[in-house]
């Protein structure tokens, strides 16, 4: 019963050996010469301007929201593409009407100019 779990136990240890030995290489081998450059704040390549805390544009969050719902659409198609001949033209048909509401939210979001940046 236990040894179904060994393969999963060896990813673990394998994963979290590999990732120190890493980590240990990194600080071993990699030149530490910190300079002005290295220790000046980054923010798009230049200087922060104003308040960390300032209000953002919604248009910000709006394009964040609709990334993220593109990306979990890929992580539907996938499964779906892999299972396509078991699901049939049900589990086609039923992707395809899932993808229309996607096109059609999507399509809406262009004519109302949320995509467009000023």
């Amino acid at each position: 019963m236990l040894g179904n779990y060994f393969p999963v136990l060896m990813f673990l240890v394998v994963g979290i050996g590999l990732g120190a030995v890493l980590i240990l290489a990194g600080k071993f081998i990699a030149p530490n010469k910190p300079d002005s450059e290295k220790l000046s704040p980054y923010e798009c390549g230049f200087e922060a301007f104003e308040d960390a805390r300032m209000k953002f544009d919604v248009r910000y969050y709006l394009v964040a929201i609709l990334f993220i719902l593109f990306d979990l659409e890929i992580a539907f198609l996938f499964p779906w593409a892999v299972m396509l001949r078991k699901i049939g033209l049900f589990g086609f048909l039923s992707m395809m009407l899932f993808l229309g509401i996607l096109v059609v939210g999507f399509v809406y979001e262009w004519k109302k100019g949320a995509l467009e940046w000023e």
